[in-house]
């Protein structure tokens, strides 16, 4: 899948999240990357040999915001398209996992627990 056709699948998943939720993603921008870099990798403490990473949350999550937050950089939500390539060749998981792997990581920047990402991760 080439680049734009990608960066559609990645729209149509922004597209249909809730409005409740779509509401309180001001000031955080979602970008498409080709590969996510081994410092990076790294620095989430894993092995770049044996890891990759679907997408990634760049930012202050919600909760940790307080009246002091404001004049800051959008937060970012990353998502990876090779990686996401090679692991899903079927259109329809490819679609699903753009899909779930843009819900994880707005659930970190709404500050969810890996526990209550992974319930609304199975909801959606």
């Amino acid at each position: 899948m080439d680049r734009p056709a990608f960066e559609a699948l990645v729209g149509r998943a922004m597209d249909s999240l809730p409005a409740e939720f779509a509401r309180l993603l001001e000031n955080i921008v979602v970008q498409v990357r080709d590969e996510p870099d081994p410092g990076t990798i790294r620095s989430l403490g894993l092995d770049p040999a044996e890891s990759t990473l679907f997408g990634l949350y760049t930012g202050v999550p919600l909760e940790h915001r307080g009246g002091y937050y404001g004049n800051v950089l959008p937060d970012v939500v990353t998502i990876y398209r090779g990686p996401l390539l090679r692991a899903f060749r079927e259109p329809e998981a490819l679609e699903r996992q753009v899909r779930l792997t843009l819900l994880h990581e707005i659930g970190h920047h709404f500050g969810f627990t890996d526990a209550e990402m992974a319930a609304w991760e199975e909801r959606a």
